[in-house]
């Protein structure tokens, strides 16, 4: 039987399992089927806008009905950290990963209930810079003009930061400083004309207030690029491609209607693709008071990007840049866990007057792990 044959007897297969029916488990959950569910709770928890503790800790999984019905199974290496043969650096990377697994359960520093301030170990700081940024930059990308067409280079290494404001910041500082030209795209935006809306409203909101908006998950109205700019994709264009929401790409060409860029991280390294315009919406927990939409590149400059944005990735350089305090439960774990090896890692930490500090915040919610 030919690979093709082999692929659509499990899809039957699969599918006859899907609409099996068995009349005695129709009061379990999902019909008795298994359901594999994926995550981690000391990592970042569901977001909720504009909720409280109390809102956050009983979003997460383990708080739903569905919870007694589950079988836990736990991992517990940490398979990220690299391994190493020389005994001073296997002592290096378990004191590491114990602090890791400190900041993981609330325990480094201060007694945690919640929130609580933690000092950050001397050889992981950056202890000085007149220019946080260009500081946080030379650190993470180190020789950035003799490495821009090295697509590794970009692969392994990224800058984090809380928010996509700061990350705004960090993005334009270096794109700044590359001596290429720039290209601009702006969005074309409108309000969208789905059932239930004031037909007025296209009357109501100007079209500058609309390019305007900004919003997580959603483009920008202006994207700036330069060809060997990395870019991470923000939707997904075709999975059986690998052109998956996430995925980093390096800009290649900059043309008026296409960008055409290869790919660096998921399946598919080294293929040209062609990236289009899309006409996207905010996602469905948008806290907007009107329905829009945006036509634009599904894309965003990743020299720097979120905390949360970076779940799922193992990195070998990461600069971690905080001039404003975590403010969500496990984004100081995600932030340090990213790194496959201490010597990779480097923190500045730094006030409203740009003075650098030793300290910061580490949000944990300890209640979501009372019933584990």
């Amino acid at each position: 039987m030919t690979n093709k044959f082999c692929v659509k007897a499990l899809d039957r297969s699969l599918r006859d399992v899907m609409r099996f029916h068995n009349p005695q488990c129709a009061d379990q959950p999902f019909g008795g089927k298994v359901v594999v569910f994926g995550g981690d709770f000391r990592q970042i928890l569901p977001v909720v806008p504009k909720g409280s503790r109390q809102d956050i800790v009983h979003a997460a999984l383990n708080s739903s009905y569905l919870w007694n019905s589950c079988t836990m199974l736990k991992l517990t290496k940490n398979m990220r950290l690299q391994s190493t043969s020389s005994s001073s650096s296997a002592n290096e990377v378990k004191e590491f990963s114990d602090w890791i697994l400190n900041v993981w359960d609330g325990n480094a520093g201060e007694c945690n209930d919640g929130e609580a301030i933690i000092p950050i170990k001397d050889d992981l700081l950056i202890k000085e810079a007149n220019d946080p940024i260009e500081a946080i930059v030379e650190s993470t990308y180190p020789s950035l003009h003799e490495n821009m067409w090295v697509s590794k280079y970009f692969k392994e290494r990224a800058i984090l930061a809380p928010t996509n404001e700061i990350v705004a910041k960090v993005n334009d500082y270096v794109l700044s400083k590359m001596t290429v030209d720039m290209k601009d795209y702006l969005s074309s935006d409108s309000i969208s004309k789905a059932e239930g809306y004031a037909s007025n409203q296209e009357e109501l909101y100007s079209t500058e207030f609309l390019n305007s908006i900004r919003c997580s998950g959603l483009p920008n109205h202006k994207i700036a690029l330069k060809i060997g700019t990395p870019i991470m994709l923000m939707r997904n264009l075709d999975q059986s491609a690998g052109l998956c929401n996430g995925i980093i790409l390096v800009v290649n060409q900059l043309g008026n209607h296409i960008i055409q860029a290869t790919v660096i991280t998921g399946t598919n390294i080294g293929h040209k693709v062609l990236i289009p315009r899309m006409s996207l919406t905010p996602s469905a927990n948008s806290t907007l008071p009107i329905n829009f939409q945006r036509r634009q590149f599904p894309v965003m400059v990743c020299y720097a990007m979120t905390i949360n944005k970076s779940q799922g990735q193992s990195l070998s350089h990461v600069g971690l840049y905080l001039p404003r305090p975590f403010f969500s439960h496990g984004q100081l774990y995600v932030a340090i866990s990213r790194v496959t090896s201490k010597k990779g890692q480097k923190i500045l930490i730094c006030d409203h007057d740009s003075r650098t500090l030793s300290t910061t915040e580490n949000v944990v919610y300890k209640e979501v792990f009372e019933n584990l």
